[in-house]
């Protein structure tokens, strides 16, 4: 150590060795800094991509600069490549991956910190091979492509509720009305665990192509997408607790009602032979008790108490990817989901008593493959076998009383089961030859069902008010007997050829016809055209619209066919006295009248035409749409009553009611939809979306079995069927590292409900008789509202993981392994080889009530009153692990 001596040279050195500090920090401010380039490479839904490949060069690069040179760099398993030591200036960046289109963006400005950018690759199609170029004008005309649609983030994915019902009831409520489920392609059956899930799309109020079948509410699809298993072997367990101490009390209940739930579930994913080969695996099982309320009138008190309904769910979900060649890939999925739910049917104004249990379960094999045929034909071919069986047991068998509106008491009187055993297979080709993009498909879906399902087997009394009940005066006694065992099949096809025109390199004419026919009904002759116009006027393509119109047919209802196959006077027979004696109807020795269903030999498939116009705007990170749907309903099926009492007598009075399934009800409505999303994922990863509906609809049938309470007065039943109102929002974003929030907005305005007498005025056995002048659905509840809240924080542990090579057929996904599980901030716990997600999620944040189940019979002590609330606040608590 050197010591200093004197006065004056430890000044003098003191001074020197500032001014050196002082220069040198000068010099340093003066350098240009290295800069950072971080980029996030996802497909068109949202999904990260893994082992993409991203070049950075400078624009007008300096040769003896350092860092000026071309960079490239590959991208994690969370879908983002790092690439450092940038000279600041502008730069182009290009994303490619295999199956995908490239992506492009100039000018990307990179200065002395860190810059993120996020690149989205389009799905690669086979017309990107022919002369018409693939450019933004072109893509923002794509049919496919994701102009008026709405994607969820993987964020939005997991702010999900666990519970696949819930889930499906929470994404019904973010789409328009009447929208159905659809995952990979197929219709029906459950959805899979949330952690299988890649993608969801919500469906675009413009799917008017051949392609699809629609019908009067089923044209709108939700489209989930699940993912394969891809890299290294990943897994991941989860826990879910629920707990009535978290939760709210039903106002309708003087105590809260007892609730939980316990949830756990283990994952695994990866590769079998990388890039040819992967699986995934997901087992799952809940134990739940949820709580209705109870609100009965009874003619010395009013009850009111919650209900236990335990439930044990378990869910096994198995995907198996498989490459057949290079760009040709099959996959293979199996699903089962087995459910046990006690004391179903009590609530309301159901008694105890009225208990049952049911079983069920539902199995579901898959197999699809899809791959380019040629230079020009694109194949795609889907097959499903759906096996299904369910079983109900009452709690006690005892005759049911019901007062209406009032209280329900007796036995359930549910037994039996129904065993079913379905089948869909389709088959989509598409070939591209110069500006015309042709595709033909065919559909063949049915099965074959066993029922032996009984209700009713040993009569129910129905008393207009509590008056009559006190004085033993019920108005009908209903009772089912004979055999229910039915057994019947089913099949229905749809064949399809459609074409997209290029007119030109801003337009693009869609234009098709489809066929569809059903075994259950004679009607074979139903052809549907279909037509749509795109524009894109802008070479930029961030403005698009469309206008459509279509004609759609839809299915008879198995339900409906099997209540004419079972009640048609031989299998069952339907007794129905009025007035009957209390408490036994007085039918000993005698053969009561009987109601019977039939089909109307004459039937056709009901019909549906649509026709809408919309506009679809980019801006910056943001994207707004706005559609207006014009829809008319024809050959609706409603019930016609061939054996009415004419002044207090039937003509034929060997029968009661005979009710034949007709099919010349109608509905007419019209939709304005805006939705709009706005993603910042530089800013705290935020992503913004809302939707808006205003729709007035309106018919005249409510079901196939039930005739018009105004005798057949079909221009006096039109009423109103839907809320005129309804609007959604979430927002997404992660305040701070590792934590995420998602808060989510829905609302609607008044629900429509049918006011009535409580009287079976004509003594035809059906208490529909309004008030004279009264419409049908002219009572109005109150709106609705919630906010839901879902709060996770994410722990990165144990080394961070490298890049590395990919599992099957081109593999996409999101977190495998992790259920959408936050944390893809780079360097951030989305790049460590373990992770742990604590979370909250909240249904009904301020528990604000939101009215249900109001009486609009008479005679009710409730009438005009709601009697339940849906969704009162309930909190759950969660942890998820990853590696």
């Amino acid at each position: 150590m050197t010591r200093w001596h004197g006065g004056a040279a430890p000044a003098q050195q003191l001074l020197l060795t500032l001014a050196l500090i002082l220069i040198a920090t000068v010099a340093w401010a003066q350098a240009p800094n290295a800069g950072r380039l971080m980029v996030t490479v996802t497909d068109q839904s949202g999904g990260v991509i893994p082992n993409a490949t991203v070049n950075v060069s400078l624009q007008d690069p300096a040769a003896s600069s350092p860092g000026a040179g071309p960079r490239s760099a590959t991208t994690s398993e969370s879908g983002v490549a790092t690439v450092d030591g940038l000279k600041p200036g502008r730069y182009t960046i290009e994303a490619t991956f295999p199956g995908f289109e490239p992506a492009s963006a100039r000018d990307v400005r990179v200065g002395s910190g860190s810059v993120k950018r996020t690149m989205v690759l389009p799905i690669k199609k086979v017309a990107e091979d022919v002369t018409v170029g693939r450019d933004k004008q072109s893509s923002a005309l794509d049919p496919q492509g994701s102009s008026f649609s709405t994607v969820l983030t993987r964020e939005q994915i997991a702010a999900l509720p666990d519970d696949p019902d819930d889930m499906e009831s929470v994404l019904k409520a973010m789409a328009p009305p009447g929208a159905q489920m659809r995952v990979d392609g197929f219709t029906g059956g459950k959805l899979p665990p949330k952690s299988q899930i890649r993608s969801i799309r919500l469906p675009r109020m413009d799917q008017i192509a051949a392609q699809n079948h629609g019908g009067l509410n089923g044209l709108l699809f939700i489209d989930v997408m699940t993912q394969p298993g891809n890299g290294p072997l990943a897994g991941s367990l989860d826990f879910t607790y629920r707990d009535d101490a978290l939760n709210a009390r039903n106002p309708f209940t003087p105590v809260k009602g007892d609730e939980g739930l316990r949830q756990g579930g283990v994952g695994l994913s990866g590769a079998i032979v990388p890039n040819t080969s992967g699986f995934s695996l997901q087992i799952q099982h809940a134990n739940q008790f949820d709580s209705t309320n109870l609100l009965a009138a009874l003619p010395d008190q009013t009850i009111a108490a919650p209900v236990r309904r335990p439930t044990d769910r378990t869910n096994v979900y198995a995907r198996f990817d498989q490459g057949i060649t290079k760009d040709h890939a099959a996959r293979f999925t199996f699903q089962r989901t087995a459910i046990e739910t006690d004391n179903l049917g009590v609530g309301g104004y159901d008694l105890p008593a009225r208990s049952y249990d049911t079983t069920s379960t539902d199995n579901q094999l898959r197999f699809s493959e899809n791959g380019p045929l040629g230079r020009r034909f694109f194949s795609e071919s889907r097959m499903q076998l759906h096996w299904s069986d369910t079983s109900a047991t009452s709690g006690i068998e005892l005759p049911t009383v019901r007062v209406l509106d009032a209280f329900t008491s007796g036995g359930a009187q549910q037994a039996g089961g129904r065993n079913a055993l379905e089948f869909e297979a389709a088959s989509d080709l598409d070939y591209v030859r110069g500006r015309h993009s042709f595709r033909t498909g065919v559909l063949a879906e049915g099965g074959r069902y066993r029922s032996d399902e009984a209700v009713n087997y040993l009569g129910t009394y129905t008393f207009a008010s509590l008056a009559d009940y006190d004085a033993g005066r019920p108005s009908t006694f209903t009772r089912r007997t004979g055999d229910p065992s039915i057994a019947y099949d089913n099949l229905q096809i749809g064949v399809y050829a459609q074409d997209d025109f290029r007119v030109a390199k801003s337009l693009l004419l869609s234009y098709g016809v489809r066929y569809e026919a059903q075994t259950l009904i004679a009607d074979q002759l139903n052809f549907s055209p279909r037509v749509t116009i795109s524009w894109s006027p802008r070479k930029n393509g961030k403005t698009t619209f469309r206008a459509g119109y279509g004609r759609f047919t839809d299915w008879l209802g198995l339900a409906n066919y099997e209540q004419t196959l079972r009640v048609d006077g031989v299998h069952q027979q339907e007794i129905n006295i009025i007035d009957p004696s209390y408490p036994t109807p007085g039918i000993a020795g005698t053969t009561p009248p009987t109601n019977r269903y039939v089909l109307d030999p004459s039937l056709v498939l009901p019909e549906s035409q649509l026709a809408n116009v919309g506009i679809d705007q980019t801006f910056g990170s943001g994207r707004v749409s706005a559609t207006y749907t014009m829809r008319r309903g024809s050959k609706l099926l409603r019930g016609l009553n061939l054996n009415t009492p004419v002044n207090g007598v039937r003509p034929d009075p060997d029968f009661s009611n005979v009710i034949e399934v007709v099919g010349d009800a109608a509905q007419r409505g019209s939709t304005v939809v805006v939705t709009g999303s706005f993603i910042k994922l530089d800013w705290h990863q935020t992503f913004v979306a809302g939707s808006y509906a205003f729709s007035t609809s309106e018919t005249n049938t409510t079901g196939a079995f039930s005739p018009p309470a105004t005798g057949d007065r079909l221009d006096l039943e039109w009423g109103p069927i839907a809320p005129r109102h309804r609007a959604g929002g979430s927002i997404n974003t992660a305040p701070i590292r590792n934590l995420s929030v998602m808060a989510n907005l829905r609302a609607q305005s008044a629900t429509p409900y049918t006011i009535t007498t409580g009287v079976d005025t004509n003594n035809d056995g059906m208490f529909t008789d309004r008030p004279l002048g009264v419409a049908r659905n002219s009572a109005r509840t109150a709106m609705q509202w919630d906010l839901g809240l879902r709060v996770g924080y994410t722990i990165g542990l144990g080394p961070r993981r490298a890049a590395t090579g990919g599992g099957g057929p081109q593999a996409i996904v999101i977190n495998a392994s992790g259920g959408g599980m936050p944390g893809g901030f780079p360097g951030g716990p989305g790049d460590r080889r373990y992770r742990v997600e604590l979370y909250v999620s909240v249904q009904n944040v301020t528990n604000h009530n939101n009215y249900i189940g109001y009486s609009g019979v008479l005679t009710s002590r409730f009438f005009g009153d709601p009697t339940n609330v849906l969704n009162p606040r309930k909190a759950e608590l969660g942890v998820r692990l990853a590696f």
